[in-house]
Order: structure tokens, then C-alpha cells, then sequence
């Protein structure tokens, strides 16, 4: 049961809830990967690889281990409570520490560099040694189970239009694994991400707002880019955002990949939470409860459900569980095409089952009334009642119906703290939120000593924009453009071997995404074949008309020079001589038009110059020598 929203989606995508009435907190966490030549551990370059150009493979089984006080983390003990095989891609690149098959080596000083750069924009205090953690995590996301972090700095904030939202610590990890796609028998995982370094940054729970939760991870993501060594692109940048309620519980949302998302991210989780505390309410009003798990397989002796009767093929099971009380709540939506029994599918998921059935959505997939009352008989269940099923071979479906209980249980006290993975605007059931067991020190790697002196913060992106319309008269929307596009460097260094401001920004931007939208290959235009056609132009070899030509020959022939391919192409600048020779010739073909309309006719003979000229010549050239003629003639 969802509510309307009547008011600005700016500050409340989606549901029209009253934010600081339910209590509303929430703090992000931000990963970035550092831009570095190395990974954290080893020599390895940080550069993706595509999972088909693997040159071997090897598996992997992962199981918790205990903490230095003996303790297993909740969270890794779920994950182990799946049996799952994983496979890993390995590369040509790939070493003996990325599969774990050698300790690794010390810390990387250009990332520890880089984030104390990074803590020096978020205001931070550096603590004066790094100690590298073991972060237990055992979903074959790393070959070793667990990843290695260090704590660089703490006590941080940035500003909002809504307060001060403090950072409370930066760590330095490495990257996990690249997810590539299930197996039969568990996950297969890509190696050329395992490594790369990564900065993750707390906030306080500051954020009172979804909008204020958008306003801080954008300011945070500028700070991050005005470094100029993180990395771009899908996945490169990742937010989680802890987000409750007064009545409600602390979740941690995983995942969220668009900062454009991240406002409604928050407003559902919120809206969720207000639902599961309404189905909290009226279970209380109920007195529900939550029976034990039944073996119902009898009742779907005959059953002509294809799905039900797959699964119960060979020794396959139908387990069930009474929901005293709950008659009309499991299929009570309480997030975009979520509900309350979508919830408990979760749970009955990660033990293997496809999903599960519950008499608020039956008699449907081919199970019949006459079932459906048979079902409820087998455990007891009166009107008022609800009854959730999975069915699957033995061992699955008593694993998956136990858990559909436990979540049952949890339902009626309220909201469960727990750990969900982000999908578009909803979220999906992850596993338990982790505990201090999961974190002990790391035996193999020496403390660094950390020193921020040195350290120069960059100009931020904000300040570049400013510059770049007061220094080199570029308008706002093209200054911001570049300042925080992926050449902004590239820009920059243009403007310092002498080419015009503007003309360097709208290649660098308009020019190459005009390219791209045509299909020229422009990702093989590195910085520095740029800079050689921008010298061709600065010598007067190649006009400003040749130049999206010349970077289209460079991008479809990466084994020519650009003085090979402006000549190939015929891009060589004409002499005065042939550009007054060529304006002369089309003046006169055209007499009698220039005769009738004077300037009038400027605009198409403008044109027909430049196409005789191929480019060869500068447009303000041309122009001055037409009029010339023109006005000779009219």
C-alpha cells in the first residue's frame, strides 16, 4: 500500500513522509578507486581486462574464521551456511598474491599518498601510524577471505545547504573481486579488479533528508574527482548509505551505482520501513505468531502446478509454516512491486530455493482452490491466517521454510536490522548486518607512518570552473563541462602549448562525443595523440575545419602519426594564394546571384568555399576574402 507524493520531489522522491517526525538519520559510505600505477599489495597494474582474455582459472571454498577473541561474525556465518564453489579469471598480469598463494607486500605509497590528499579536501586529522586490518569476507569476492583496510584519517566534515554533515573515518582497502556471473555450483569472479586501491569514507549518521543524503555524496564524489587520480567510469565509484527511523532499524544499503538515485534510494528504504511498522501494528493487533515448519508434500500428491510438481520430482520436498494472524499482509506491497512476502523470498533464496508460494497470492500457478484449502487443513490454519510454502529437494526446502519463519518472527516485532543490496530504487534482503567480530589485524603487512605536511591539496572543481570562465573566457556550461569531464588535464594542457580556450574545451567535449555518436573508435585517441594534432594546428599545417577529420583518421589508423594522416587525408592548411584562387572561382560561377542578392548570397558561397576547400582553410579566412569579393562585385 503505497502512498501519493503531493509535494517537491526535489526533497521527497516518491512517498510524503514527514522525515524529521519519523526520526530520520542517515550516514553514507563512499568507495572510490585510487587512478594508481600499482595495486595495494603487489606490482600488478590496476587496468581492467575483459573476463574472455583470461588465461587460467582456478577454485576456491571459503569459510569463516574466528576473530582474535574467538568470536564468528553473524554476517560470515550466514554466508557460510550456503555451500558455494567459486571460480576465479585469472589474467597474463595476475600474481601469486592476488591468489592469495603469497603474503602480500607493503602498502602502496602512491595510494597512501592519495588519500591523504583525499583527506586533506574533507578536512581530516591523519592518524600518525596505519595499521592494515583483516575485514573477514567470505562471499568469493576475495581469494583469501577477507580484505585488507587501513585506517588514514579521522574527525572530518563537509558543509550542505542543510548543515554540516561530518566524515567520520577514511580507510584504505583494496578492491574485490569483479563479479562476472553465477556457476551451477556457486560465483565466478574476475581477478583484474581484485587489488586496485580503494578509499572508503564514513559519514556520521548527519543526514536528516534524501535530498541532504544526494547533497552530501555529490559534494564528497567533487571532492574525490578534483584530485585528478581516481578513477571514472561504471563501478569505479560506489555509495552505501545507512538509513533509519525512529521506530524503525538501522539498514545499510549496498550498491547504489547513480548519485542520480541516491534521494529516492533513501526515500524507499523510508517508506519501507513505515510500511513494515504499520504490518508491525497490525500483527500486534492480531497477537500473531509464527508456527513451526510442516512437511505438506502429501497435498501436492496430484498436483498439475508445473512449477510445484518440478520440484517435487525424484525426493523433493513441499515444506510449510502457519502465519497465525497474517491473513493479508504477506502480499501488503511495501516497496514498488515489493511485498511483505518478497521479504521472506529473500531469505528462502539464499538457501538455494527458486522463491515461495503464500495463500495471500493463491490459488494461482496452477494450484487450485481444492490445494489451497487442502494446504491450510495440513497446518492448521484458520481464515485469518496466512500459510507460506517452498518446495525443493529435501535439504533446501527445510533450510528455506526455517528462514521464511524466522523472518515471519521478525515481522512482528518490526523492522530487522539487517544488510541490502540496491536494485534501481528498491533493495533486496543481503544477509545480517556485521559485527565487531569481523575485523582482527593483518600479521603480514608492517604499520606505515603517516605524514600530511607535504601534502597540497588540489584546486577543487568548483574553483577550476570559476577559473576557466575568468582566465580563458570560457562560457559556465562549457567551463563546467571540461573542469569535470575525463579531459580536463588533457584541456589544460592544450591551452599550454597555445591553442585557443575554447576551441581546446569543445573538441576535447563536443567534438569527441560528435565523433563517438558517428561510430569513429575515439577511445583509441590517447592524451598524447591529441596533443599531436593540436600541434599541427598551432603550426598552421592543419586548419581548425581539418582538425575532427584529422582525430577521425588518428582514432581509425592508430598506426599512423597525425603528419601522416593529415597528409593522407589531404588536411594540409592551402596557401593565401589558393584560398583566394578558390573564393575567386566560386564568386564568378555565381556572378549573377552575387549580382541580385550582394551579401545576400554569403551564406550558401560561404559554404560552397569551404567544401571546395576540404577543410584546408580557416573559416575567418574565408569569410574575409568573400566579403571582399562580394562587396567588389555588388
Amino acid at each position: 500500500m503505497s502512498a501519493e507524493s503531493d509535494h517537491d520531489p526535489d526533497d521527497d522522491p516518491g512517498h510524503d513522509h514527514d522525515y524529521e517526525e519519523l526520526g530520520l538519520v542517515a550516514g553514507l559510505e563512499i568507495h572510490q578507486q585510487l587512478d594508481t600505477e600499482t595495486k595495494l599489495f603487489c606490482g600488478c597494474p590496476t587496468d581492467r581486462r575483459e573476463p574472455g582474455n583470461s588465461t587460467h582459472r582456478f577454485r576456491r571454498y571459503l569459510h569463516p574464521t574466528r576473530s582474535e577473541l574467538g568470536e564468528i561474525d553473524v554476517a560470515a556465518l550466514e554466508e557460510a551456511s550456503v555451500e558455494r564453489e567459486f571460480e576465479y579469471l585469472a589474467f597474463d598480469s595476475t600474481c601469486l598474491v592476488e591468489a592469495d598463494d603469497e603474503p602480500p607486500g607493503r602498502i602502496d605509497g602512491e595510494a597512501v599518498e592519495v588519500a591523504l590528499e583525499i583527506a586533506a579536501l574533507l578536512d581530516m586529522t591523519p592518524i600518525d601510524q596505519a595499521h592494515v586490518m583483516r575485514k573477514l569476507v567470505i562471499d568469493g569476492s576475495n581469494t583469501a577471505g577477507f580484505q585488507r583496510s587501513a585506517l588514514v584519517a579521522d574527525d572530518g566534515a563537509i558543509e550542505t545547504s542543510a548543515g554540516t554533515v561530518e566524515i567520520e573515518d577514511l580507510m584504505l582497502e583494496e578492491e574485490s573481486a569483479g563479479r562476472v556471473d553465477e556457476t551451477d555450483s556457486g560465483v565466478r569472479y574476475a581477478l583484474d579488479r581484485l587489488g586496485i586501491p580503494l578509499v572508503e569514507i564514513g559519514t556520521r549518521p548527519d543526514i536528516t533528508s534524501p535530498a541532504q543524503a544526494k547533497e552530501a555524496a555529490e559534494r564528497i564524489g567533487m571532492l574525490l574527482r578534483s584530485t585528478g587520480t581516481v578513477k571514472r567510469g561504471l563501478g569505479t565509484i560506489r555509495q552505501d548509505v545507512n538509513v533509519s527511523i525512529a521506530a524503525g532499524a538501522r539498514v545499510e544499503l549496498k550498491g547504489v551505482q547513480s548519485l542520480d538515485d541516491i534521494d529516492e534510494i533513501v526515500a524507499e528504504e523510508v517508506h519501507r520501513q513505515v510500511e513494515l511498522l504499520a504490518i508491525r501494528d497490525a500483527l500486534s493487533d492480531r497477537d500473531a505468531s509464527v508456527g513451526d515448519p510442516e512437511d505438506v508434500t502429501d497435498v501436492f500428491a496430484e498436483t498439475e502446478s508445473g512449477v510445484i510438481g518440478g520440484a517435487l520430482s525424484g525426493d523433493g520436498r513441499a515444506m510449510a509454516v502457519r502465519l497465525e494472524g497474517f491473513a493479508g499482509l504477506v502480499g501488503r506491497e511495501i516497496q514498488p512491486d515489493r511485498r511483505l512476502g518478497t521479504e521472506f523470498a529473500d531469505h528462502a533464496k539464499r538457501h538455494g530455493v527458486g522463491g515461495i508460494f503464500h495463500t495471500d497470492e493463491l490459488p494461482a500457478y496452477g494450484v487450485t482452490e481444492s490445494e489451497v484449502d487442502a494446504l491450510r487443513n495440513a497446518v492448521d490454519a484458520d481464515e485469518d491466517d496466512a500459510v507460506a510454502m517452498v518446495a525443493a529437494a529435501p535439504e533446501p526446502a527445510a533450510a528455506a521454510i526455517e528462514a521464511v519463519a524466522e523472518r515471519a518472527r521478525a515481522a512482528i516485532t518490526g523492522v530487522p536490522e539487517e544488510t541490502r543490496g540496491v536494485q534501481e530504487t528498491t533493495s533486496e534482503y543481503l544477509r545480517p548486518l556485521p559485527g565487531a567480530a569481523r575485523m582482527y589485524p593483518e600479521t603480514d603487512v608492517p604499520p606505515v607512518e603517516l605524514d600530511i605536511e607535504n601534502v597540497e591539496p588540489p584546486e577543487l572543481l568548483t574553483e577550476k570552473v570559476e577559473r576557466y570562465e575568468s582566465e580563458h573566457g570560457l562560457d559556465a556550461g562549457l567551463a563546467e563541462q571540461v573542469a569535470y569531464g575525463r579531459r580536463m588535464s588533457l584541456f589544460e594542457a592544450a591551452v599550454g602549448q597555445g591553442v585557443d580556450p575554447t576551441l581546446a574545451a569543445q573538441t576535447v567535449e563536443s567534438t569527441v562525443t560528435e565523433l563517438r555518436r558517428d561510430g569513429v573508435p575515439v577511445e583509441q585517441l590517447d592524451d598524447e595523440r591529441f596533443l599531436d594534432a593540436f600541434s599541427l594546428l598551432t603550426a598552421g599545417e592543419v586548419t581548425t575545419e581539418g582538425l575532427p577529420d584529422l582525430l577521425t583518421a588518428l582514432a581509425e589508423n592508430p598506426e599512423l602519426s597525425p603528419t601522416e594522416a593529415a597528409e593522407r587525408e589531404g588536411l594540409g592548411s592551402a596557401g593565401s594564394e589558393e584560398v583566394r584562387e578558390v573564393v575567386v572561382e566560386v564568386v564568378e560561377r555565381n556572378a549573377d546571384q552575387v549580382e541580385t542578392e550582394g551579401m545576400g548570397a554569403f551564406s550558401g558561397l560561404m559554404g560552397e568555399c569551404m567544401g571546395a576547400l576540404g577543410g584546408r582553410a580557416e573559416g575567418d579566412t574565408v569569410s574575409e576574402l568573400l566579403r571582399e569579393e562580394i562587396q567588389k562585385r555588388a
